[in-house]
């Protein structure tokens, strides 16, 4: 195989709002951690350990928009992207490195009924990646209109 794959797949819940930075321009990208789990029971001790995973996940433009309005601490999310490791330098100079998951695409799994914010409920929450379908009216005179059910 001569190609290369960089895709992630999680699914985990939110550690803490979408803090968003803005830049001329109008673009915007949006950061918040998600936390994904993985258990197993110790053989020796037959006791349950989980062990928590966490990611740093960027969105940009208008998908970090929609994030910081929905999306709140402790919700479920499915992330589609890919990983990208940044190098920067910390306050005495020293490279740092930071993996990213950079993400391309996601779903709300937190129901709107069960997303809280400050002990309120939310408004509404916007149902990602479903399909849309744009009517086009067309005269009746037309002899090409035929009536069915079908969206094209």
């Amino acid at each position: 195989m001569s190609g290369t794959l960089n895709k992630v797949m999680l699914i985990g819940h939110t550690g803490d709002e979408v803090k968003m930075h803005w830049f001329e321009g109008g673009n915007c990208i949006g950061r918040f951690p998600l936390a994904t789990n993985d258990s197993y029971v110790n053989k020796s001790t037959n006791e349950r350990v989980v062990t928590t995973e966490w990611h740093n996940i960027v969105v940009r433009n208008k998908a970090a928009e929609i994030c910081e309005k929905y999306l709140n601490k402790g919700d479920k999310i499915y992330i589609e992207g890919r990983l990208k490791t940044r190098k920067w330098q910390d306050d005495q100079g020293k490279d740092r490195y930071s993996t990213e998951i950079q993400c391309t695409d996601f779903t709300f799994l937190t129901p709107k009924n069960e997303s809280q914010v400050s002990g309120q409920q939310t408004q509404s929450t916007p149902q990602m990646n479903t399909p849309s379908v744009q009517t086009q009216e067309t005269s009746s005179t037309s002899p090409d209109t035929e009536d069915d059910d079908l969206p094209f």
